[in-house]
């Protein structure tokens, strides 16, 4: 069931998206060879508890009913989702996918963006810039009248005229007081089919690009997610509202980027 919500209920959801956005541009300051993903991790966890949330994220189940360890999904290189937080060093030159998930004053926020560990080669930047880019595209989409397939037709065009791999197995989804609603937003599809678009629906896009094929495995930890042919894969979500004429972006990459200022994507 989809739940169309007011615009107090828009406000909150924003609220929680901005503080999503905050930790994000925390964890940037951060973000270099030498640091593990489980300093990111803490350093997420105790951002989001001092401003008056929680992480969605820790002990939330798969399902086979695996609670997830930690505060954020950290994926590196092959990585291209719901990477667990560990203690081996990033390394110049890899890059690293953060999604974070708040719950503040009852409604969710979730967003996610992909960092350069140092200096990075040009071939992997592309694909961090063209994922991001599919994303603006993919939101560009979300308005009312049109239907969820547009918004992945969008996605899957501008990924695959760059010769890239568009994730099939892992999809957007609808958000609200709980982080996965319905409908799902894959980053895939036909223009004019799917549900239809209307004003008040939340939905998180979330492009899920690879370097080569598209296709993935998961890891024995029943989490991580990879690329079957071991090539680099890139992650870029904002949570926005449908609205008439023009969608309206709840969460925030402005703090990270004022972080990360020239090295920014």
């Amino acid at each position: 069931m989809i739940y169309l919500k007011t615009e107090e209920e828009i406000e909150l959801l924003r609220q929680s998206n901005l503080l999503v956005g905050r930790t994000l541009a925390e964890i940037a300051k951060s973000v270099k060879p030498g640091v593990t993903t489980l300093q990111l991790d803490r350093i997420a966890d105790e951002f989001i508890r001092d401003h008056g949330a929680v992480p969605t994220f820790k002990g939330f189940p798969n399902p086979w009913g695996i609670p997830f360890p930690a505060s954020i999904c950290a994926s590196v290189n092959d990585e291209v989702v719901h990477g667990i937080p560990n203690s081996r060093p990033l390394q110049e030159g890899d890059i690293v996918s953060v999604d974070c998930g708040t719950l503040l004053n009852g409604f969710c926020g979730d967003s996610a963006y992909t960092f350069c560990v140092g200096e990075v080669d040009a071939e992997i930047r592309r694909l961090l810039k063209v994922t991001k880019e599919a994303l603006y595209k993919g939101i560009e989409n979300a308005v009312h009248g049109k239907r969820i397939g547009d918004i992945g037709a969008a996605v899957q065009e501008h990924c695959e005229k760059a010769s890239y791999g568009v994730v099939r197995e892992f999809v957007g989804h609808g958000i609200g007081k709980k982080m996965h609603e319905d409908p799902q937003v894959p980053n895939y599809g036909r223009r004019g089919y799917g549900e239809l678009l209307k004003q008040g629906m939340c939905i998180a896009i979330e492009p899920m690009v690879t370097l080569g094929d598209y296709h993935v495995r998961m890891d024995a930890d029943r989490w991580t997610v990879r690329t079957k042919d071991g090539r680099c894969a890139a992650h870029f979500e904002h949570t926005v509202a449908v609205r008439k004429g023009k969608a309206e972006v709840l969460s925030s990459f402005e703090f990270i980027e004022e972080v990360l200022g020239d090295q920014a994507i």
